[in-house]
């Protein structure tokens, strides 16, 4: 199906505008917990070791063998009492697609782009990408599980802080200020502490958290509990964006504990059905009116229904919330849902809103578009019936709003 678009074609191929992709991921340097933590800690801290491992999926959940004599070489994270195999699916950028499959990898096996700013600025040159919002990629996880659910709380907090200077001043400075966005994490287990390191990270430069889908998942105070008000106050304040990835409750969506990979793949977006549900129906979207959220990885054409469905729910007052307005009026301009593949979202976008719409390119990962992302860009666009507008706010004016990336000197 294709919209008709009376207001003008979409833009030829070579006029796409430069891509602002706002979910992307970065492998995290193998040295450097351990080049930056104190001889004392530096053994109980993030570091890499190599060895012969197997990797398992069943039932939404990944497994591994250690030790394996029959395995592949695998840099294994270890850190206090985790271990954390990096596996190619992590960054398979660059791999035939015949090739992409759930194997452990070291890093050597990757593309430099992965972890090399430089490659990588050359990798989104070819891909006709400006700038990018980078993720986590292993360990850390996608909102710094790998930190929260660690036992030393105050070498976990350090860890988080080593990681943010690492994310601002090196892989987002230099060349790459403007270019790569940072994202930072906060300590998940103490609002007033994740409050504290947002203003510490914004006074530095940065505007942007990863923050969960569903903290109550991850054994932390629900949305619900008003326990991160402290956290949510200090985001308004220094106008920081909270993101949140599909993946970040360290939960994916399953039926059965036999179901393959594909089937969590597919139902990805549940997560962020539920979490938008939790932001309006808590109230902290009424409570913090200038307060913007974003979802990357979740796609939109599941928008219009669930808002329908809420506003019906508020209507009835049977829900047991109490909010001033309907919770379709907190959405527009402020949640932000991030598209690599659904055309079905871009067609119905005035139902979503085309003001809410990002485009993400996902690089490196298997669902990543690169280098292809201009091509897959303008054949989402031609097939919706966008017009030069539409496609001009969805590939990069509504990132620049949503981020605040004027502050980055990224203005049009």
């Amino acid at each position: 199906m294709t919209q008709a678009n009376p207001a003008g074609p979409t833009p030829a191929l070579e006029e796409m505008p430069l891509i602002i992709s706002v979910d992307d991921h970065v492998l995290e340097p193998r040295t450097l917990w351990w080049d930056q933590l104190p001889a004392g800690v530096r053994e109980r801290g993030p570091r890499v070791v190599r060895e012969k491992v197997t990797l398992e999926f069943s039932g939404g959940n990944y497994g591994f063998r250690r030790d394996v004599p029959d395995g592949q070489w695998c840099d294994v994270w270890v850190y206090d009492d985790l271990v954390f195999p990096t596996g190619l699916l992590h960054a398979p950028a660059g791999f035939p697609e015949d090739e992409v499959s759930n194997l452990p990898a070291i890093y050597e096996d990757f593309r430099p782009g992965v972890y090399d700013q430089a490659a990588r600025l050359v990798d989104m040159d070819v891909n006709h990408v400006e700038a990018a919002v980078n993720f986590p990629n292993t360990f850390p996880r996608f909102c710094g599980q790998g930190f929260a659910e660690r036992g030393d709380k105050d070498l976990a907090y350090r860890c988080i802080r080593i990681y943010n200077d690492w994310m601002i001043d090196d892989w987002s400075g230099g060349a790459g200020r403007g270019r790569l966005i940072p994202l930072t994490l906060v300590p998940l287990w103490d609002p007033e502490l994740a409050a504290a390191e947002v203003r510490r990270c914004a006074a530095k430069g940065s505007y942007a958290i990863a923050f969960s889908e569903n903290p109550s998942r991850l054994g932390f105070a629900s949305m619900h509990s008003g326990a991160w008000d402290p956290l949510w106050e200090a985001c308004q304040e220094t106008g920081t964006v909270v993101t949140m990835h599909i993946g970040s409750s360290s939960h994916m969506p399953s039926t059965s504990p036999d179901a393959p990979l594909a089937v969590s793949m597919t139902l990805s977006s549940q997560n962020a059905q539920g979490s938008l549900c939790d932001w309006i129906f808590s109230g902290t979207l009424a409570r913090f009116p200038q307060l913007t959220v974003a979802y990357a990885e979740s796609q939109v054409g599941w928008m219009p229904y669930l808002l329908e469905r809420a506003d019906l729910v508020w209507r009835d007052g049977v829900g047991g919330v109490d909010l001033p307005q309907p919770p379709s009026s907190y959405v527009p301009g402020r949640v932000y849902g991030c598209v690599f593949d659904d055309q079905h979202g871009l067609i119905s976008r005035e139902a979503v809103g085309m003001g809410n719409i990002v485009f993400e390119t996902d690089y490196p990962h298997s669902d990543g578009t690169w280098p292809h992302s201009r091509e897959v860009a303008h054949r989402l666009c031609s097939n919706a019936g966008m017009d030069a507008e539409d496609t001009y706010r969805f590939l990069r004016g509504n990132a620049i709003k949503a981020f605040g990336l004027e502050r980055f000197g990224i203005t049009k």
